[in-house]
């Protein structure tokens, strides 16, 4: 008799899979090396190769505080949290929070 496990999805990391697309949220934390409003933000997560976000069509900034701001207030080297959804091989941000350091 075989037995099927399912591994339970870490609480930052929701699942999603439909006939034709599979698509889940994560968030990461790094420093941004890179960052092109509207386009893309590139992490320094700590792990080895930075690592390239694109953006959603809507995306929220925030500040460690949890209030909305501007996009112009990131910068390289600023440590943030993105929370991303992952559709394909790409990665879609739809909010950017500066981490409190």
């Amino acid at each position: 008799m075989a037995m099927a496990v399912q591994a339970q999805p870490s609480p930052t990391q929701t699942t999603t899979t439909t006939a034709t697309t599979t698509t889940s949220t994560s968030e990461s934390t790094g420093t941004i090396t890179t960052f092109t409003p509207g386009s893309t933000i590139v992490l320094n997560t700590g792990t080895g190769e930075p690592v390239q976000y694109k953006f959603a069509k809507s995306v929220t900034y925030v500040n460690a505080k949890g209030k909305e701001i501007n996009a112009s207030k990131f910068k390289k080297d600023r440590k943030v949290r993105v929370h991303y959804v992952k559709e394909g091989n790409d990665m879609l941000v739809d909010k950017v929070t500066v981490v409190k350091e």
